[in-house]
């Protein structure tokens, strides 16, 4: 087996799970120790240059850095990453003059971007410090697409989008309100746009069409519903509340139907819990308020009586599994459960009436424009797409990945390179040695449990519907939760011209993820190990050949806490510790070949 390559930035990116894992690749540790150091604004604007929108994230992230945290190895619970981005954003300081701001000589290219959701709002947030004139047309009176309509404000405040979304558009945005587009050709023909970004999201729910759907007004599309709880034009439900769909969806769909008078809430589920597509974090507060969740049912019909909805027909289901995967369904029986309403939330799709299918843009045969993975352009050079407009519905944080790659490729179209001339990414290895055997970072293990979060008494958050429920961590909880984070960032970098193999780091391993032994592949290596690596979640590090034996040294970066006592050990600094920064291409990195337009004179 050859020695391990760390000059590719993605050995060490991988090693950070967290970053690795997260759509945006923020740097998660770094912020968590600019936390426990008590820089807020400091965490909060490195937050800012990948993710964009750290108080929203902070609240409503899918969390995909979490289940891949390194603590979640040693104990059952991963590191509260969500919650501590929402800390930096909550204890922030004034940010005056540290956000980018548009440059007073423009490069005269203008970009529109239909819909104001976080994709076109990224894009607009890479280009406006290039010099590009951004206008955005948002349909709604308000700007934020599905954040502001689809997130219940118990969940996302209405001042945490209005300060976030208002960063990007105070920077020089034209934002178009009440501007729906009807039609792409004539933007495309009429407008002077030098390229157009598509972030109209996917706002179209899926129907249900059973016996009886079309007889009552009482059962709901649940993001229509959910858009019009946000505008107020609904303030009322019935008492009795069926939601159909186990999703993110229909744990706002739940929740918010209780606010606004619900007595008795259920959740119907075909599958059992461990095929809901809702967060666990989600079902656990809408049990909390008494949300009953039933499995094994299949919706069959709605009962109807002379245009009153009296409830739903359910075919009760049997399953068997092999593994995690279903190998036979059957029916075992039937069931009416009484309902007032019926919330249907079982999906969401793209919708774009407003493109013409003859101005040069492909469908797929589910009707989405065919876009490419990398660079987000669709098969109209001019055109672009990210988010759920993009590839379907996923979590804000990729709608953001998205956008800052969508904004790579439209700065470099507009300034006549490929779009697919993109900067690589790239690793920079500083070292955290302060001292023989001192270092720049605290590596003691905190045997520390989770931060609970604190949240508003259940006889308080039905008062109103903006009551936010969760309460957000103060700045001791912060930043005992701080303490959790292994410093995975931090990494154990060995130079093989320098080892003796004297054991000392071996003997010291608290995890013995290190081993010195002779060469083979990879399978027959992890055998062989001190703790057999079976589980090939990371690669292995494998070193050249050292002097002394020809053997090498490995280390498996899947048991590796970073804790650095082999560095400390070492009588030759053969091991360091050395803090990986990963930089991850934005349209900044794009360099600026674009003509600047001369400004004009009064």
């Amino acid at each position: 087996m050859s020695s391990s390559d760390t000059s590719n930035p993605d050995y060490y990116h991988r090693v950070v799970d967290c970053q690795w894992a997260c759509p945006a690749h923020t740097d998660v540790p770094e912020y968590i120790r600019l936390i426990a150091q008590q820089r807020y604004t400091d965490a909060y604007l490195l937050n800012r240059q990948s993710n964009v929108f750290p108080g929203i994230l902070g609240r409503v992230c899918d969390r995909p850095c979490e289940p891949a945290c390194r603590r979640g190895r040693v104990e059952d619970k991963p590191v509260a990453i969500c919650r501590l981005k929402r800390v930096a954003s909550d204890l922030k300081g004034a940010l005056d003059g540290l956000l980018p701001r548009a440059p007073a000589l423009k490069n005269g290219k203008r970009i529109a971007c239909v819909g104001a959701g976080p994709a076109s709002l990224t894009v607009a947030n890479d280009l406006v410090p290039l010099g590009y004139e951004v206008t955005i047309f948002e349909r709604h009176a308000v700007p934020g697409g599905l954040m502001r309509s689809n997130i219940p404000s118990f969940r996302l405040p209405q001042n945490v989008l209005d300060e976030e979304i208002g960063m990007i558009v105070d920077m020089g945005v034209a934002l178009r309100l009440d501007s729906p587009i009807a039609s792409l050709r004539a933007l495309l023909d009429g407008g002077g746009y030098d390229a157009v970004f598509v972030g109209s999201g996917a706002p179209k729910g899926r129907e249900l069409e059973l016996p009886g759907r079309h007889e009552t007004d009482r059962i709901h599309i649940g993001i229509s519903w959910l858009e019009s709880v946000a505008f107020g034009h609904v303030s009322s439900i019935g008492k009795r509340v069926l939601i159909i769909g186990v999703g993110n969806t229909a744990m706002d769909c739940c929740r918010s139907s209780l606010r606004l008078g619900a007595r008795r809430v259920k959740v119907m589920a075909r599958k059992p819990r461990g095929f809901f597509k809702a967060s666990s974090w989600e079902l656990e507060d809408a049990e909390e308020e008494s949300v009953e969740i039933l499995v094994k049912h299949a919706p069959k019909a709605f009962v109807v009586q002379d245009g009153r909805l009296e409830g739903m027909l359910f075919e009760q289901l049997e399953y068997e599994f092999d593994g995690d995967r279903v190998t036979r369904e059957r029916v075992i029986g039937e069931v009416t459960i009484p309902c007032d309403d019926v919330i249907l939330a079982i999906g969401q799709e793209n919708a774009f009436p407003w493109i013409e299918r003859d101005i040069g843009l492909e469908f797929d045969q589910w009707d989405r424009p065919v876009v490419d993975a990398r660079t987000f352009q669709s098969t109209r050079p001019q055109v672009f797409f990210g988010g759920d407009a993009a590839q379907g519905p996923k979590n804000i944080i990729w709608a953001v990945e998205q956008g800052h790659q969508a904004a790579l490729s439209i700065h470099n179209y507009c300034c006549g390179r490929a779009v697919t001339d993109r900067p690589a990414s790239a690793v920079t290895l500083s070292s955290r040695k302060m001292g023989m055997h001192e270092w720049a970072y605290k590596n003691d293990y905190a045997a520390l449990e989770r931060r609970l979060m604190p949240h508003v008494s259940l006889k308080e958050r039905f008062k109103k519907l903006d009551i936010e429920v969760e309460l957000g961590f103060n700045a001791e909880q912060a930043a005992q939760e701080a303490q959790r984070c292994l410093n995975c960032d931090v990494q154990t970098v060995f130079d093989a011209k320098l080892c003796i193999e004297c054991d000392a780091c071996i003997d010291i391993c608290p995890v013995d993820c290190l081993t010195i032994t002779h060469g083979g592949d990879d399978s027959e290596l992890r055998s062989r190990l001190r703790a057999p690596a079976l589980v090939a979640t990371q690669p292995l590090f494998v070193s050249p050949l050292l002097k002394q034996t020809g053997r090498v040294m490995v280390k498996d970066e899947n048991l590796c806490v970073h804790c650095g006592l082999c560095a400390e050990r070492c009588p030759t600094a053969a091991w360091d510790m050395q803090k990986s920064t990963i930089h991850w291409p934005q349209a900044a990195d794009g360099g600026s070949t674009c003509q600047p337009a001369k400004l004009k004179t009064a």
